[in-house]
């Protein structure tokens, strides 16, 4: 469900907020939907429970996600993150200004960039 690089340079709380916030947006997780538990997630992807505790309560601050006592942490169904398509494209800007820059130091032709990326979506 979620991919955790720590070689990325991004703390993990973070890549699990951001997945989270963007499955939320395309509609991939709905209000009412359940969230893998935090000791669950922490051994899947050898990462410190906490890590996954903090990216969960940070969500929840924002009203992205619901905590019940005793159940999973859910989508919460007050969640205001459901986005169209040109706003979920929006998302990736901060991605594709990193992938530029990387492209023109590496000195690639975009044809290039862009075959890798094709098949790395459709793997």
């Amino acid at each position: 469900m979620f991919s955790i690089n720590p070689q990325s340079g991004l703390p993990i709380y973070k890549q699990l907020m951001e997945q989270i916030r963007r499955m939320i947006s395309s509609g991939q997780l709905k209000p009412g939907d359940n969230l893998p538990s935090v000791r669950e997630l922490a051994l899947t992807h050898a990462v410190n429970a906490m890590t996954i505790s903090k990216a969960y309560n940070m969500l929840e601050a924002e009203g992205l996600l619901a905590r019940q006592r005793g159940k999973a942490m859910t989508v919460s169904d007050n969640n205001q993150l459901s986005e169209n398509k040109q706003d979920r494209l929006k998302r990736l800007q901060p991605a594709l200004s990193q992938l530029t820059i990387a492209t023109d130091q590496l000195e690639l032709d975009i044809e290039d960039v862009i075959t890798l990326l094709r098949n790395k979506v459709e793997k």
